[in-house]
């Protein structure tokens, strides 16, 4: 970011900081991703250090980009939370869950302050209770004077009184003591533009409480020399100056530093020091070394945070350049832009291969075997394209450790939520689009399926409940399921309240009929409607929300002991592997993963049944089969003529034989949305353009097993 902001003017010359605001915005969001993530891991009793030191680093990037940007108020409430995280690094103070639970309060007030900045919300949330609330849990017990006065701490008074267990450490004086005065002088450049320097000097007069710098001469016009006065440490230094200049570009020298070590210690300095950090001192003034006869931790206590601090900082450097240089941010427009020129692309190549067919192999050698090229090559282009858009589904699953929290306290509960399959990849827009269904299985596990933990231990169950959350692939589509070891579904309930409602309910229903009960519109089992799911939002929207992505849901409950809900989706929207299929005259593809087998057969090896209904055995096992040409009214010319070949395709757990005339071979199709350039044609989820430019409609397999079962 320092690199981008060399444009030669300082933030005191009104520019427009405008260009920098997104990507500020974009790292403080995944700032507060991390610290959240890393808050709810954290373990009170035993934390660790380099745990309590990335949350901390965390506070201080934001803190240092709201500042640079003028956003005071983001500014100030991170300045509390680093206070309180770096007293918690420190061992000033030892970590509890009411300083948890206010550093997360106050990662839910930063987002709402970045989005107002952003013009995404108008919410302005009052901080100043958030403020009151930080400060005081950072006071150590032993401090007479409060931080703010008690009325200011009125609105919250739970954390408040939680004990604050402080470090045992007997020298109170030495907590006391003000971070020591410093006098440094800081190096910049070499610079392409030598003003921007400028901007470091600017820091000092917007940020208060950093310090005084001045500037000191220098003979060479591409570098720059300030002295400083400052109780920061070299590392909050070097954060805040990155946001202007690199890291490469600054180094720090403590004047006291180097004339402590002409008569004691050596120094290095100038160009082979890294980035200014002299051994031992970090951050702390040498000027009071530790006496051999003193028994005070306190010197001791410092040493040791040198010794964490300074590694910390030297290793972090190189693996921060390594990061910014090995990633880029490209707007997703971007994408979907190459992901549709490579369609096209996908295409044109099928269109030359079924030309390339009607060519005389002998005489056409070279050009053939180029062709054959160009199918692996797009191919592979296709599939690193499709990378770019796939994302972890952890992205998912991050953010619902947080909520489970809130709302397990909130109904009384004790929850652990487990996940599985973390690195399991996704679409980008299925990822975005399947957020809100999963929020709301996981809502329905925790407030209808997990007892109180009362109840619990009076059914001989563990007091604390579960929750299990995996994705996994099978075939070309994912498999997510939400899983809970709570009451789960009583047959009996169901059953009554969908007679309740005017449904057709019999007991001869099948477990899974009974269970899918619950999909059907305004359908709720729910004997006490709370605030969390007394909204009207019912499975029967997690059920269309999924299907309109081309997905399914499954439901599974075994009564008293828990409930499992599977979601299958398609792996992307864009492209697919097919099938194509001749019925007649017509041209249709299959998802080759639905895609069993293919067998001939004749006439007398189908079966009909009562209502028309036709069946062929297969090993055994007899299947319902789909004419596709009385499905789509094909015309067929040749009189009694009848499709010879089946085709067995499985979707929703169950398999069906389509009756088709010819396999015309595999392919890549590009998926293009029927919906929106026509309109929704029952048992087609699609369509294509085939390399001859005619259209060829994507059948859907889940709608045509559904079909059979009716």
């Amino acid at each position: 970011m320092g690199e981008m902001m060399n444009d030669g003017q300082h933030l005191g010359d009104n520019i427009d900081l405008s260009q920098f605001y997104q990507i500020f915005f974009e790292e403080a969001g995944e700032n507060l991703d991390q610290m959240e993530q890393m808050l709810l891991q954290l373990d009170v009793e035993q934390a660790d250090d380099e745990e309590l030191n990335a949350i901390f680093r965390c506070a201080h990037s934001i803190k240092g980009g709201g500042a640079t940007f003028g956003f005071t108020d983001v500014a100030e409430l991170t300045h509390q939370m680093e206070s309180l995280l770096d007293k918690l690094r420190r061992h000033e103070l030892k970590p509890n869950t009411a300083m948890v639970d206010v550093l997360l309060e106050s990662s839910d007030a930063l987002r709402l302050l970045l989005a107002r900045h952003q013009g995404r919300s108008t919410d302005s949330p009052p901080t100043d209770a958030l403020v009151a609330r930080i400060a005081v849990l950072a006071q150590s017990e032993d401090e007479d004077e409060p931080v703010a006065p008690p009325a200011a701490v009125a609105p919250a008074p739970a954390p408040v009184a939680a004990p604050i267990e402080v470090a045992p450490a007997p020298a109170p004086a030495a907590r006391k003591a003000a971070p020591a005065m410093r006098e440094l002088e800081i190096h910049i450049g070499p610079l392409e533009n030598p003003s921007d320097a400028d901007c470091i000097a600017e820091l000092f007069r917007d940020i208060p409480g950093l310090g005084e710098i001045s500037p000191l001469p220098c003979d060479q016009k591409d570098r720059r020399i300030f002295r400083a006065l400052t109780t920061a440490s070299d590392t909050d230094l070097l954060d805040l100056f990155t946001f202007h200049v690199s890291k490469e570009q600054i180094q720090i020298v403590d004047t006291a530093a180097i004339l402590a070590a002409q008569g004691q210690v050596p120094v290095t300095g100038g160009e082979g020091t890294a980035f200014g950090f002299f051994e031992g001192s970090p951050g702390s003034p040498p000027e009071a070394p530790p006496q051999p006869t003193d028994a005070s931790p306190t010197p001791a206590a410092s040493t040791a945070a040198a010794k964490v601090a300074a590694p910390k900082v030297d290793a972090r450097a190189p693996s921060t350049a390594q990061l910014e240089s090995s990633t880029l941010r490209v707007s997703v427009s971007k994408v979907d832009q190459l992901i549709n020129l490579v369609g096209e692309l996908v295409i044109t190549q099928a269109m030359l291969a079924q030309k390339s067919r009607e060519l005389d192999s002998s005489a056409n050698q070279p050009l053939l075997s180029g062709l054959a090229d160009l199918d692996r090559n797009t191919r592979d282009l296709q599939e690193a394209v499709m990378s770019i858009r796939m994302i972890p589904m952890s992205v998912v699953f991050n953010r619902f450790p947080r909520m489970l929290r809130d709302l397990a306290g909130k109904l009384g509960r004790k929850v652990e939520l487990i996940t599985h399959g973390e690195a399991t990849e996704l679409d980008k827009g299925l990822i975005e689009k399947i957020t809100d269904p999963l929020t709301h299985l996981i809502r329905n596990s925790c407030d209808h399926g997990i007892e109180p933990p009362e109840e619990r231990l009076a059914k001989g169950k563990t007091e604390h409940g579960t929750i299990t959350l995996s994705a996994s692939h099978q075939g070309g589509s994912i498999l997510i399921e939400v899983r809970d070891d709570g009451k789960g579904l009583s047959r009996q309930k169901l059953l009554q309240k969908a007679r309740e409602k005017g449904m057709d309910a019999p007991d001869s229903l099948s477990d899974a009929e009974v269970w899918g009960l619950i999909l059907a519109p305004g359908f709720s089992t729910a004997e006490v409607v709370t605030d969390v799911s007394g909204r009207g939002v019912g499975m029967d929207v997690v059920k269309k929300n999924i299907a309109s992505l081309g997905g399914t849901v499954e439901i599974d409950s075994a009564e008293g002991y828990g409930m499992s809900v599977k979601v299958r989706l398609p792996l992307t929207l864009a492209i697919m592997d097919g099938m194509t299929v001749r019925v007649s005259d017509e041209v249709y593809i299959l998802p080759l993963s639905s895609v069993i087998e293919s067998f001939q057969i004749k006439p007398s090896d189908i079966n009909t049944v009562a209502q028309g209904a036709q069946l062929v055995k297969v090993r055994d096992e007899y299947m319902p089969v789909i004419e596709l040409e009385r499905v789509f009214q094909v015309p067929r010319f040749e009189h009694n003529a009848v499709s010879p070949i089946m085709v067995v395709v499985e979707a929703e757990g169950a398999r069906v034989a389509l009756m088709v005339d010819e396999l015309l071979g595999q392919q890549q199709v590009v998926i293009k949305n029927l919906e929106s350039n026509y309109r929704k044609v029952p048992n087609i989820s699609g369509a294509t353009i085939l390399g001859d430019g005619k259209v060829a409609l994507i059948l859907d397999t889940s709608g045509l097993v559904r079909r059979s079962r009716h």
